[in-house]
Protein backbone atom coordinates (compact mmCIF):
# COMPACT_ATOMS: atom_id res chain seq x y z
CA UNK A 1 0.00 0.00 0.00
CA UNK A 2 1.34 3.51 -0.93
CA UNK A 3 0.64 6.09 1.80
CA UNK A 4 0.81 10.13 1.70
CA UNK A 5 1.04 10.91 4.82
CA UNK A 6 0.25 15.44 4.77
CA UNK A 7 1.80 16.82 8.38
CA UNK A 8 2.70 20.06 8.62
CA UNK A 9 4.66 19.80 11.97
CA UNK A 10 6.14 16.22 11.14
CA UNK A 11 9.16 15.84 12.98
CA UNK A 12 11.53 12.93 13.52
CA UNK A 13 14.23 11.52 16.17
CA UNK A 14 16.73 13.82 14.56
CA UNK A 15 14.21 16.90 14.10
CA UNK A 16 12.39 16.63 17.48
CA UNK A 17 8.60 16.59 17.57
CA UNK A 18 5.94 16.34 17.00
CA UNK A 19 6.86 12.05 16.79
CA UNK A 20 3.27 10.65 15.73
CA UNK A 21 3.44 10.82 12.32
CA UNK A 22 7.19 9.23 12.30
CA UNK A 23 5.98 6.69 14.44
CA UNK A 24 3.21 6.00 12.62
CA UNK A 25 4.87 5.34 9.27
CA UNK A 26 7.67 4.04 10.16
CA UNK A 27 5.64 0.94 11.77
CA UNK A 28 3.71 1.03 8.21
CA UNK A 29 7.71 1.16 6.84
CA UNK A 30 8.44 -2.18 8.92
CA UNK A 31 5.10 -3.89 7.47
CA UNK A 32 6.01 -3.45 3.84
CA UNK A 33 3.84 -0.75 3.16
CA UNK A 34 5.23 2.83 1.30
CA UNK A 35 4.99 5.91 3.17
CA UNK A 36 5.69 9.22 2.09
CA UNK A 37 5.78 12.17 4.27
CA UNK A 38 5.12 15.90 3.39
CA UNK A 39 5.91 18.57 5.91
CA UNK A 40 7.04 22.13 5.68
CA UNK A 41 10.75 22.89 6.32
CA UNK A 42 10.08 24.83 9.41
CA UNK A 43 7.72 24.39 12.88
CA UNK A 44 8.10 25.81 16.37
CA UNK A 45 7.53 22.53 17.83
CA UNK A 46 11.00 21.08 16.76
CA UNK A 47 14.29 21.47 18.30
CA UNK A 48 15.75 21.11 14.75
CA UNK A 49 14.74 22.64 11.61
CA UNK A 50 15.98 21.10 8.14
CA UNK A 51 18.00 23.74 5.74
CA UNK A 52 16.33 23.93 2.50
CA UNK A 53 18.38 26.02 -0.44
CA UNK A 54 15.32 25.37 -2.69
CA UNK A 55 11.23 25.05 -2.39
CA UNK A 56 11.69 21.03 -1.79
CA UNK A 57 13.90 18.83 -0.61
CA UNK A 58 13.67 15.10 0.13
CA UNK A 59 15.17 13.19 2.97
CA UNK A 60 14.95 9.07 3.68
CA UNK A 61 14.33 8.80 7.41
CA UNK A 62 14.28 5.35 8.29
CA UNK A 63 12.65 3.96 4.76
CA UNK A 64 10.16 6.88 5.16
CA UNK A 65 10.14 9.50 2.37
CA UNK A 66 10.01 12.79 4.04
CA UNK A 67 9.81 16.01 1.51
CA UNK A 68 10.32 19.10 2.99
CA UNK A 69 8.64 21.97 1.92
CA UNK A 70 10.17 25.30 2.48
CA UNK A 71 8.02 28.13 4.26
CA UNK A 72 8.69 30.75 5.94
CA UNK A 73 9.77 31.36 9.62
CA UNK A 74 7.33 32.79 12.49
CA UNK A 75 6.79 33.02 15.71
CA UNK A 76 3.57 33.27 18.06
CA UNK A 77 0.21 32.84 16.05
CA UNK A 78 0.48 36.13 14.43
CA UNK A 79 0.27 37.00 10.45
CA UNK A 80 3.51 35.58 9.90
CA UNK A 81 1.97 31.75 11.32
CA UNK A 82 -1.51 32.08 8.59
CA UNK A 83 1.45 33.14 5.63
CA UNK A 84 3.05 30.39 6.82
CA UNK A 85 0.36 27.94 6.64
CA UNK A 86 -0.60 28.68 3.46
CA UNK A 87 2.90 29.15 1.95
CA UNK A 88 3.03 24.68 2.85
CA UNK A 89 -0.62 24.13 1.35
CA UNK A 90 0.78 26.12 -2.22
CA UNK A 91 4.01 23.76 -1.58
CA UNK A 92 1.55 20.66 -1.51
CA UNK A 93 -0.32 21.51 -4.38
CA UNK A 94 2.89 22.16 -6.21
CA UNK A 95 3.61 18.72 -5.58
CA UNK A 96 0.36 17.09 -6.75
CA UNK A 97 1.66 16.40 -10.15
CA UNK A 98 4.02 13.90 -8.51
CA UNK A 99 1.17 11.90 -7.21
CA UNK A 100 -0.67 12.08 -9.95
CA UNK A 101 1.70 10.77 -12.40
CA UNK A 102 4.92 9.76 -10.39
CA UNK A 103 3.82 7.81 -7.12
CA UNK A 104 0.15 7.40 -7.12
CA UNK A 105 -0.99 6.65 -3.15
CA UNK A 106 -3.40 4.24 -1.85
CA UNK A 107 -4.30 6.59 0.81
CA UNK A 108 -4.27 10.10 1.05
CA UNK A 109 -3.80 11.34 5.18
CA UNK A 110 -4.61 15.44 6.51
CA UNK A 111 -2.82 15.51 9.29
CA UNK A 112 -2.61 18.58 10.70
CA UNK A 113 -3.94 20.71 13.41
CA UNK A 114 -5.28 23.09 11.32
CA UNK A 115 -7.97 21.97 8.88
CA UNK A 116 -7.29 23.52 5.46
CA UNK A 117 -4.95 20.82 4.58
CA UNK A 118 -8.05 18.46 4.00
CA UNK A 119 -8.27 20.67 0.72
CA UNK A 120 -5.31 19.77 -1.57
CA UNK A 121 -5.18 15.87 0.22
CA UNK A 122 -9.05 15.45 -1.60
CA UNK A 123 -8.04 16.96 -4.26
CA UNK A 124 -5.33 14.37 -4.82
CA UNK A 125 -7.28 11.79 -3.08
CA UNK A 126 -10.04 12.62 -5.94
CA UNK A 127 -7.90 12.31 -8.84
CA UNK A 128 -5.90 9.06 -8.34
CA UNK A 129 -9.00 7.43 -6.45
CA UNK A 130 -7.43 6.88 -2.87
CA UNK A 131 -9.21 6.89 0.12
CA UNK A 132 -9.24 10.04 2.45
CA UNK A 133 -8.29 10.20 5.62
CA UNK A 134 -9.01 13.30 7.84
CA UNK A 135 -6.84 13.26 10.94
CA UNK A 136 -7.84 15.25 13.80
CA UNK A 137 -5.08 16.23 16.39
CA UNK A 138 -7.38 19.34 18.03
CA UNK A 139 -10.26 20.70 17.49
CA UNK A 140 -9.98 23.80 15.23
CA UNK A 141 -11.21 26.38 14.94
CA UNK A 142 -13.01 25.88 18.13
CA UNK A 143 -9.76 25.94 19.65
CA UNK A 144 -8.84 29.53 18.52
CA UNK A 145 -11.83 30.54 19.25
CA UNK A 146 -13.06 28.81 23.09
CA UNK A 147 -8.90 29.07 23.87
CA UNK A 148 -7.22 32.09 22.10
CA UNK A 149 -10.60 33.90 22.55
CA UNK A 150 -10.85 34.54 18.58
CA UNK A 151 -14.70 35.34 16.99
CA UNK A 152 -16.20 32.54 15.36
CA UNK A 153 -17.26 35.09 13.08
CA UNK A 154 -13.65 36.24 11.85
CA UNK A 155 -12.96 35.58 8.20
CA UNK A 156 -10.07 33.32 9.16
CA UNK A 157 -11.99 30.91 11.58
CA UNK A 158 -15.07 30.89 9.22
CA UNK A 159 -12.66 29.72 6.76
CA UNK A 160 -11.16 26.88 9.02
CA UNK A 161 -14.97 26.22 9.96
CA UNK A 162 -16.16 25.80 6.66
CA UNK A 163 -12.15 23.22 5.80
CA UNK A 164 -12.81 21.36 8.91
CA UNK A 165 -16.60 20.17 7.63
CA UNK A 166 -15.60 19.68 4.72
CA UNK A 167 -12.96 17.12 5.90
CA UNK A 168 -15.70 15.23 8.06
CA UNK A 169 -18.06 15.43 5.04
CA UNK A 170 -15.30 14.54 2.25
CA UNK A 171 -13.17 11.83 4.16
CA UNK A 172 -13.45 7.92 3.80
CA UNK A 173 -12.20 7.68 7.76
CA UNK A 174 -11.81 10.56 10.14
CA UNK A 175 -9.19 8.95 12.65
CA UNK A 176 -9.65 11.27 15.93
CA UNK A 177 -6.85 11.34 18.51
CA UNK A 178 -9.82 12.48 21.17
CA UNK A 179 -12.44 9.89 22.66
CA UNK A 180 -14.84 12.11 23.15
CA UNK A 181 -15.44 13.88 19.85
CA UNK A 182 -17.80 11.98 17.91
CA UNK A 183 -20.77 13.68 18.97
CA UNK A 184 -19.06 17.01 17.89
CA UNK A 185 -17.93 15.74 14.87
CA UNK A 186 -21.84 14.28 13.54
CA UNK A 187 -22.92 17.86 14.04
CA UNK A 188 -20.12 19.32 11.39
CA UNK A 189 -21.59 16.57 8.80
CA UNK A 190 -19.26 13.45 9.65
CA UNK A 191 -21.07 10.36 9.02
CA UNK A 192 -20.86 8.14 12.58
CA UNK A 193 -19.28 5.14 10.56
CA UNK A 194 -16.49 6.94 9.61
CA UNK A 195 -15.48 7.42 13.56
CA UNK A 196 -12.29 5.96 14.47
CA UNK A 197 -10.36 6.74 17.52
CA UNK A 198 -6.63 5.91 16.89
CA UNK A 199 -4.61 8.18 20.41
CA UNK A 200 -1.03 8.76 20.81
CA UNK A 201 1.23 6.55 22.31
CA UNK A 202 4.48 5.29 22.74
CA UNK A 203 7.57 3.66 21.21
CA UNK A 204 8.00 0.35 22.81
CA UNK A 205 11.37 -0.47 21.52
CA UNK A 206 12.52 3.18 22.80
CA UNK A 207 12.14 1.33 26.24
CA UNK A 208 13.97 -1.84 25.55
CA UNK A 209 17.41 -0.75 24.54
CA UNK A 210 19.40 1.83 26.76
CA UNK A 211 17.97 5.37 27.06
CA UNK A 212 20.67 8.26 26.09
CA UNK A 213 22.46 9.80 29.01
CA UNK A 214 21.23 12.37 30.56
CA UNK A 215 23.89 15.87 30.37
CA UNK A 216 26.07 16.23 33.11
CA UNK A 217 24.34 19.13 34.06
CA UNK A 218 21.42 16.90 34.92
CA UNK A 219 23.07 13.90 36.16
CA UNK A 220 24.97 16.48 38.94
CA UNK A 221 21.91 18.03 40.38
CA UNK A 222 19.78 14.59 40.85
CA UNK A 223 22.75 13.46 42.06
CA UNK A 224 22.41 16.43 44.89
CA UNK A 225 18.95 15.92 45.47
CA UNK A 226 19.79 11.87 46.20
CA UNK A 227 22.02 12.72 48.36
CA UNK A 228 19.83 14.73 50.34
CA UNK A 229 17.52 12.60 50.59
CA UNK A 230 14.65 14.16 48.70
CA UNK A 231 11.70 13.01 47.39
CA UNK A 232 12.20 14.04 43.08
CA UNK A 233 9.12 14.77 41.34
CA UNK A 234 9.52 15.04 38.00
CA UNK A 235 8.20 17.38 35.09
CA UNK A 236 9.51 16.80 31.75
CA UNK A 237 7.88 18.62 28.75
CA UNK A 238 6.69 21.74 27.17
CA UNK A 239 6.53 24.73 29.44
CA UNK A 240 4.07 26.89 27.93
CA UNK A 241 0.40 28.08 28.88
CA UNK A 242 -1.24 24.98 28.31
CA UNK A 243 0.60 22.66 30.62
CA UNK A 244 -0.20 24.72 33.99
CA UNK A 245 3.26 24.83 35.42
CA UNK A 246 1.88 28.27 37.37
CA UNK A 247 -0.59 26.35 39.32
CA UNK A 248 2.31 23.56 40.18
CA UNK A 249 4.76 26.28 41.72
CA UNK A 250 2.24 27.70 43.71
CA UNK A 251 1.99 24.18 45.23
CA UNK A 252 5.35 23.63 45.70
CA UNK A 253 5.10 26.85 47.98
CA UNK A 254 2.79 24.75 50.13
CA UNK A 255 5.33 22.28 50.13
CA UNK A 256 8.85 23.98 51.55
CA UNK A 257 9.06 22.17 54.99
CA UNK A 258 8.96 18.31 53.16
CA UNK A 259 11.35 16.69 52.15
CA UNK A 260 10.19 16.95 48.26
CA UNK A 261 11.77 18.65 45.44
CA UNK A 262 9.96 19.09 41.89
CA UNK A 263 12.43 19.08 39.22
CA UNK A 264 11.13 21.01 35.61
CA UNK A 265 13.04 19.72 32.39
CA UNK A 266 12.39 21.23 29.06
CA UNK A 267 12.03 24.70 27.23
CA UNK A 268 8.91 26.84 26.38
CA UNK A 269 7.99 30.49 25.93
CA UNK A 270 6.89 30.74 29.62
CA UNK A 271 10.21 29.32 30.90
CA UNK A 272 11.77 32.22 32.18
CA UNK A 273 8.07 33.67 33.29
CA UNK A 274 7.62 30.56 35.72
CA UNK A 275 11.39 30.97 36.57
CA UNK A 276 10.49 34.41 37.47
CA UNK A 277 7.79 33.22 39.26
CA UNK A 278 9.50 30.73 41.41
CA UNK A 279 11.93 33.51 42.55
CA UNK A 280 9.70 35.70 43.42
CA UNK A 281 7.61 32.60 45.62
CA UNK A 282 11.25 31.94 47.20
CA UNK A 283 11.21 28.98 46.13
CA UNK A 284 13.47 26.27 47.15
CA UNK A 285 12.00 23.07 46.50
CA UNK A 286 11.93 23.83 42.45
CA UNK A 287 14.76 23.03 39.84
CA UNK A 288 14.62 24.06 36.36
CA UNK A 289 16.69 22.02 33.83
CA UNK A 290 17.33 22.66 30.27
CA UNK A 291 15.41 20.65 27.44
CA UNK A 292 17.09 17.09 26.72
CA UNK A 293 16.61 14.92 23.64
CA UNK A 294 13.89 12.22 23.80
CA UNK A 295 15.81 9.64 24.05
CA UNK A 296 17.08 10.43 27.10
CA UNK A 297 13.77 11.29 28.42
CA UNK A 298 13.55 6.99 30.23
CA UNK A 299 16.75 8.18 32.19
CA UNK A 300 15.55 11.23 33.51
CA UNK A 301 11.95 9.54 34.35
CA UNK A 302 13.83 6.32 35.87
CA UNK A 303 15.91 9.10 38.61
CA UNK A 304 12.81 10.49 39.82
CA UNK A 305 9.82 9.40 43.02
CA UNK A 306 7.06 10.35 41.04
CA UNK A 307 5.93 12.44 38.16
CA UNK A 308 3.28 15.66 37.25
CA UNK A 309 1.68 16.72 34.33
CA UNK A 310 -0.66 19.14 34.84
CA UNK A 311 -3.76 20.98 32.64
CA UNK A 312 -5.55 24.32 32.89
CA UNK A 313 -9.39 24.25 33.31
CA UNK A 314 -10.62 25.19 29.78
CA UNK A 315 -13.90 23.65 28.02
CA UNK A 316 -12.07 22.19 24.82
CA UNK A 317 -11.24 19.25 26.99
CA UNK A 318 -14.50 17.91 27.25
CA UNK A 319 -13.62 16.15 24.05
CA UNK A 320 -10.66 14.14 25.86
CA UNK A 321 -7.16 15.06 25.80
CA UNK A 322 -4.00 12.97 24.67
CA UNK A 323 -0.91 13.59 25.93
CA UNK A 324 2.07 12.75 24.55
CA UNK A 325 4.28 12.74 27.90
CA UNK A 326 1.84 10.95 29.57
CA UNK A 327 2.65 7.93 27.75
CA UNK A 328 6.16 7.91 28.16
CA UNK A 329 5.62 8.85 32.23
CA UNK A 330 3.34 5.41 32.47
CA UNK A 331 5.83 3.55 30.73
CA UNK A 332 8.26 4.72 33.24
CA UNK A 333 6.44 2.66 35.36
CA UNK A 334 6.56 5.73 37.83
CA UNK A 335 3.22 6.83 39.86
CA UNK A 336 1.71 9.86 38.55
CA UNK A 337 -0.12 13.14 39.95
CA UNK A 338 -2.83 14.31 37.76
CA UNK A 339 -3.72 18.08 37.67
CA UNK A 340 -6.96 17.73 35.11
CA UNK A 341 -11.01 18.22 34.29
CA UNK A 342 -11.34 16.59 30.90
CA UNK A 343 -13.57 14.13 29.16
CA UNK A 344 -10.85 11.30 29.99
CA UNK A 345 -8.49 10.81 32.64
CA UNK A 346 -6.07 8.20 31.90
CA UNK A 347 -4.28 8.28 35.00
CA UNK A 348 -7.64 6.96 37.07
CA UNK A 349 -8.71 4.59 34.40
CA UNK A 350 -4.93 2.67 34.53
CA UNK A 351 -4.45 3.51 38.57
CA UNK A 352 -1.51 4.49 37.75
CA UNK A 353 -1.70 7.59 40.24
CA UNK A 354 -3.58 10.40 42.07
CA UNK A 355 -5.78 12.38 39.98
CA UNK A 356 -7.32 15.79 41.48
CA UNK A 357 -8.77 19.31 39.60
CA UNK A 358 -6.91 21.51 37.40
CA UNK A 359 -5.93 24.60 38.63
CA UNK A 360 -6.02 24.12 42.76
CA UNK A 361 -2.56 24.53 44.34
CA UNK A 362 -4.04 23.21 47.10
CA UNK A 363 -5.19 20.07 45.59
CA UNK A 364 -1.99 19.29 43.93
CA UNK A 365 -0.07 20.22 47.21
CA UNK A 366 -1.85 17.65 48.79
CA UNK A 367 -1.55 15.00 45.89
CA UNK A 368 2.37 15.54 45.86
CA UNK A 369 2.07 14.83 49.53
CA UNK A 370 -0.03 11.84 49.44
CA UNK A 371 2.52 10.05 46.53
CA UNK A 372 5.15 11.01 48.65
CA UNK A 373 4.22 9.44 52.23
CA UNK A 374 2.93 6.43 50.40
CA UNK A 375 4.79 3.10 50.18
CA UNK A 376 7.33 2.13 48.25
CA UNK A 377 5.42 -1.07 47.48
CA UNK A 378 1.92 0.87 46.84
CA UNK A 379 3.89 3.45 44.48
CA UNK A 380 5.28 0.53 42.85
CA UNK A 381 1.66 -0.80 41.98
CA UNK A 382 0.78 2.15 40.33
CA UNK A 383 3.69 2.78 38.39
CA UNK A 384 3.36 -1.04 37.33
CA UNK A 385 -0.32 -0.80 36.36
CA UNK A 386 0.58 2.64 34.24
CA UNK A 387 3.20 0.56 32.22
CA UNK A 388 0.79 -2.45 31.98
CA UNK A 389 -2.06 -0.16 30.79
CA UNK A 390 0.37 1.84 27.89
CA UNK A 391 1.66 -1.09 26.67
CA UNK A 392 -1.76 -2.77 25.88
CA UNK A 393 -3.50 0.38 24.99
CA UNK A 394 -0.78 2.60 23.18
CA UNK A 395 1.98 0.67 21.77
CA UNK A 396 2.81 2.21 18.30
CA UNK A 397 2.53 -1.28 16.64
CA UNK A 398 -0.59 -1.27 18.01
CA UNK A 399 -2.06 1.60 16.81
CA UNK A 400 -1.02 1.86 13.30
CA UNK A 401 -2.25 -1.96 13.01
CA UNK A 402 -5.57 -0.17 13.81
CA UNK A 403 -5.20 2.48 12.11
CA UNK A 404 -4.91 0.87 8.95
CA UNK A 405 -7.60 -1.42 10.30
CA UNK A 406 -10.06 1.73 10.59
CA UNK A 407 -9.26 2.70 7.13
CA UNK A 408 -10.15 -0.85 5.48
Amino acid sequence: MRILYINHYAGSPQHGMEFRPYYLAREWVKAGHEVHMLAADYSHLRQHNPVLSSNYADQDIDGIRYTWCKTPKYEGNGLKRVINIFRFLGRVMGLSGRYLKQWRPDVVIASSTYPLDTVPAAFIAGKTGAKLVYEVHDLWPLTPVEVGGMSPKHPFIRLLQWAEDFGYKKADTVVSMLPCAKDYMMAHGMAPEKYVVIPNGVDVAEWQGASEPLPAEHRMRLAELKADRRFIVGYAGGHGLANALDFLLLAASQLQGDKLHIVLVGDGPDKAALVAQAQQLGLTNVSFLPSIPKRAVPAFLAECDALYIGWRKLPIYRFGINPNKLFDYLMAAKPVVHSVEAGNDMVAEAGAGISVGAEDPAAIAGALRRIMNTTANERGRMGAAGKSYVLAKHDYAVLARRFLQGIR
